[in-house]
């Protein structure tokens, strides 16, 4: 839930500025002058063309939710030990990493791996979604 409110304002300065931005288009007032509803608008036209990058910042910052759970339990301030958590595995395979670095390296790996994950569906999503990159 914290993470939520920390990043809230981010998303909603950048869902603003994206409304705002797709408003002054033209294509706007074309509709309203052929007698479109407002509500019309808001869901043939403005959604559509700002979703884009409001999809793109929202896998970021849960790539950057997940980077920060980790990093907190990784210290001690997140989840409890027993709870499963990538940050607890790695903060655990600090002790034996001499003996087995494996157990360090496989918890990484798949935080990485997740992380680059979400950013390319991210993209992906983007690239489906934006009706300007439609031919």
């Amino acid at each position: 839930m914290r993470p939520a409110l920390a990043y809230a304002p981010r998303m909603a300065r950048l869902t603003r500025a994206a409304v705002l931005t797709v408003r002054t288009r033209e294509y706007i007032a074309a509709a309203h002058a052929v007698g479109a509803t407002t509500t019309r608008v808001l869901v043939r036209h403005i959604v559509p063309n700002a979703a884009a990058p409001v999809i793109v910042q929202g896998t970021f910052t849960f790539a950057y939710a997940i980077l920060g759970e980790a990093a907190l339990s990784f210290v001690g301030l997140g989840a409890p030990p027993p709870a499963p958590s990538l940050g607890n595995i790695l903060a655990d395979a600090r002790g034996v990493l001499r003996e087995a670095p494996w157990m360090m390296a496989f918890p990484s790996v798949a935080l990485s791996v997740t992380i680059l994950g979400l950013n390319l569906f991210g993209d992906g999503l983007r690239d489906v979604l934006d009706p300007r990159m439609r031919v």
